[in-house]
């Protein structure tokens, strides 16, 4: 009987944190930052995109002011188009991006690892020729001094080696357009893939959530 008024115990503590959980981290992606700044000079156009669980920031792939080429090499890709005009980037657990192509691939360890933030962390590399904007994907235009905030950012998220970032070698692409690059940070609870995207628009000065781990907390401010 002691064993069952236990379990029951451990089992209300794990119902009550993870309802305290959802409902902090979304009263909290409801409170904007930066809305209230004033307007930048709109000199450069950036996007977030979404696919309905993960958000990408998406750049230039080259412009007068910063060339991703030098690092984001068309041919670590399976296609070597090079023709893409802009590049999608976004942060997430490795174990995630290259283990669990769809939920039904999702294993226990790798959900516990994400979790707990034991795992490591991967950039995930996108090339576009064009985009087009709707509820999914939206355009913001930026100064060139917040563009450079952004950049300086997402550079500090890709581990590197002798000044060069460090290419994943995997099959586990979505696309022949994609690529995956070692990063630094951990995925958790606490810190998403939107997390990273939140604070990319935080570090360039831009509207976003006090705090979120969802892309909602995110886009609900671009509406």
């Amino acid at each position: 009987m002691k064993i069952i008024k236990k379990l029951l115990k451990y089992i209300a503590i794990f119902v009550l944190s993870l309802v305290t959980y959802l409902i902090v981290v979304t009263l909290l992606s409801y409170i904007p930052v930066n809305d209230d700044l004033v307007k930048s000079r709109k000199e450069i156009p950036i996007y977030i995109l979404t696919n309905g669980v993960h958000t990408d920031i998406v750049l230039p792939i080259k412009n007068e002011h910063y060339d991703w080429t030098s690092q984001l090499k068309f041919d670590h890709t399976k296609s070597k188009d090079t023709t893409y005009q802009y590049v999608a980037l976004g942060w997430g657990d490795k174990g995630f991006y290259l283990e669990t192509p769809t939920w039904a691939d999702l294993k226990t360890s790798t959900a516990v690892k994400a979790a707990t933030g034991l795992s490591s962390s991967a950039m995930h590399v996108t090339f576009y020729k064009s985009l087009k904007e709707n509820k999914s994907c939206k355009k913001i235009q930026i100064s060139l001094e917040n563009y450079k905030k952004m950049i300086a950012f997402i550079n500090e998220s890709f581990q590197t080696k002798s000044g060069e970032f460090l290419k994943i070698e995997t099959d586990a692409v979505y696309g022949k357009h994609d690529v995956f690059y070692e990063a630094n940070g951990s995925y958790s609870l606490f810190y998403t893939c939107n997390s990273w995207a939140n604070q990319a628009l935080k570090a360039a000065n831009q509207k976003a959530a006090l705090w979120t781990i969802s892309d909602s907390g995110i886009f609900r401010h671009y509406e």
